[in-house]
């Protein structure tokens, strides 16, 4: 029997609720194969600002050190706008990635063939689905760089600066990502304009020679941009920096149907992830049982396999997810006619009882 221990972090908002939703579903597979996954939860975010002052706890920077990885809700709400901007959930989210040395995020999106009606795109666009994998860089850039602002309030200034390191390490996870798929990567900057770019353009070339059979292209992030929305069956891998890889990794979870369908991975050196939804915590939502729960399960399935290597476990939860949808079940943010609307903790039995 293997043993696992998992840091959990439901966060604010739907952050509990489909936190809940994944365990429902590890539950599920810990009696099928036989694991053993032990949970301590955490806090981050508001919740954390309410109860200790800070959005991230030297404790649960601790136990999640002390843990084999940690599964993430959401964070963050209109609550806590005005909190100081050193305290605000944010920042616990940056600062956990750092203190974990997590500086890679991957983010898959999918378009699953039951959901391709929920794609904002033309069928003749989509074509025969979406399968795109955003390799962000998440430590380094312009969220991390030095912040200024005048005193009398007329300028404010951020600084967006990468290291041959930094942008080397991010590149070497896209270009074994691409191995594992269709051997394309495309290398997103906007070099025409930015030093940094141009910089991280170089970097990227000079890795490339250690990887002779993927081809690699560059893209300006307008025209990445654009490309997704008109052509995105042209990407497999997607590489790019911290800011960027926010903004298109969003674009394309907007393209495969619904945010709340697409998981992510933050990696580092080790074999401990932390695993999210990338969609947010959907204050408007919470405690209603209305929120999508599958990003979160599929979250848990990447978890599986990345960091424990239970290929087969996490095979089981995305079948399992695919019966479900087979069935017509949806959550509301993906519902269209015919289907069968059911909310959070029912979406996670189903999937559950499909395992």
């Amino acid at each position: 029997m293997a043993e696992f221990n998992i840091a959990l972090i439901p966060g604010d908002g739907i952050g509990p609720e489909i936190i809940a939703g994944a365990v429902t579903v590890l539950d599920a597979i810990e009696k099928k194969f036989g694991h053993k996954f032990n949970y301590t939860e955490v806090d981050m975010g508001g919740v954390a600002i309410d109860k200790h002052g800070t959005s991230l706890p030297q404790e649960t920077i601790d136990k999640c050190l002390e843990s084999d990885s940690v599964l993430l809700g959401a964070v963050g709400g209109p609550k806590w706008d005005n909190v100081p901007a050193s305290i605000r959930p944010e920042t616990g989210l940056l600062g956990i990635r750092k203190a974990l040395g997590l500086y890679s995020n991957l983010r898959p999106a999918i378009l699953k063939p039951q959901l391709k009606d929920a794609s904002p795109l033309k069928d003749r666009i989509i074509g025969n689905g979406l399968n795109v994998m955003v390799v962000r860089e998440l430590t380094g850039g312009i969220y991390f760089g030095e912040k200024r602002r005048a005193e009398d309030n007329t300028w404010a200034s951020d600084l967006e600066k990468y290291s041959a390191e930094e942008v080397e390490r991010i590149a070497r996870v896209a270009f074994e990502s691409a191995m594992l798929r269709n051997k394309k990567l495309t290398s997103v900057d906007k070099a025409n304009v930015l030093e940094s770019s141009r910089f991280w353009r170089e970097t990227v070339e000079k890795v490339s020679k250690d990887y002779p059979q993927v081809e690699l292209t560059h893209m300006y992030v307008d025209n990445a941009a654009m490309q997704l929305a008109l052509r995105p069956s042209q990407f497999d891998v997607i590489v790019t920096s911290n800011l960027f890889g926010d903004i298109l990794s969003d674009l394309s979870s907007a393209i495969s149907g619904s945010i709340g369908m697409l998981p992510s991975a933050s990696l580092g050196a080790t074999k401990r992830g932390m695993y999210e939804p990338i969609h947010g915590s959907a204050p408007d939502i919470a405690g209603m049982d209305m929120a999508n729960p599958i990003a979160t399960i599929e979250s848990a399935a990447m978890m599986l396999e990345m960091s424990f290597g239970l290929v087969d476990e996490a095979k089981a939860i995305a079948n399992a997810v695919d019966k479900v949808l087979d069935k017509g079940y949806r959550t509301g943010d993906i519902m269209s006619e015919g289907m069968k609307k059911v909310g959070t903790k029912e979406m996670a039995k189903l999937i559950s009882e499909e395992i």
